[in-house]
């Protein structure tokens, strides 16, 4: 199996990703005028962040599902040369095994605590021994390896 990835490379992997999918959530909830923040202090809106959470969650475990289970490779990751590989045996992950990964990475994300769990997830691949596995790696068991 190629060597691990480093982990500030999958940091930098993953805000580009939630930039380029952002960009889209933030297209389609203005399209469905379902975006949270509006600045009209007359206008209080609620049940609307409900439908932008729903449209990020959607996307980005559509996307994450898709890419990697494809190719183990979101744009972020390979734009900088990394994959997502089976623990076991270093193989590109199932669709089964990338939607758990994307599951336990974007649910909270989308309707719960964003940074917060980007944070703690992400981060814990700083922590983690042997693997560098985040908390959606450990999950799905899965690794982010190099792909240079």
């Amino acid at each position: 199996m190629p060597p691990l990835a480093d982990s500030g490379r999958r940091t930098l992997a993953r805000i580009i990703d939630m930039i380029l999918v952002g960009i889209v959530v933030w297209l389609l909830s203005w399209a469905f005028d379902v975006q949270e923040y509006q600045v009209d202090g007359d206008d209080i809106s609620v049940g609307k962040s409900f439908g932008q959470s729903l449209i990020a969650a959607v996307l980005y475990i559509a996307y994450d599902t898709y890419m990697t289970s494809r190719s183990g490779q979101t744009l972020g990751k390979k734009w900088l040369g990394l994959r997502v590989a089976n623990l076991d045996n270093g193989a590109t992950p199932s669709v089964q095994t990338s939607l758990i990964r994307a599951l336990v990475l974007w649910i909270p994300f989308a309707f719960c605590c964003a940074c917060v769990w980007t944070i703690i997830t992400g981060g814990w691949s700083f922590f983690d021994r042997p693997y560098k596995q985040g908390l959606h790696d450990k999950a799905a068991k899965t690794v982010v390896v190099s792909a240079r």
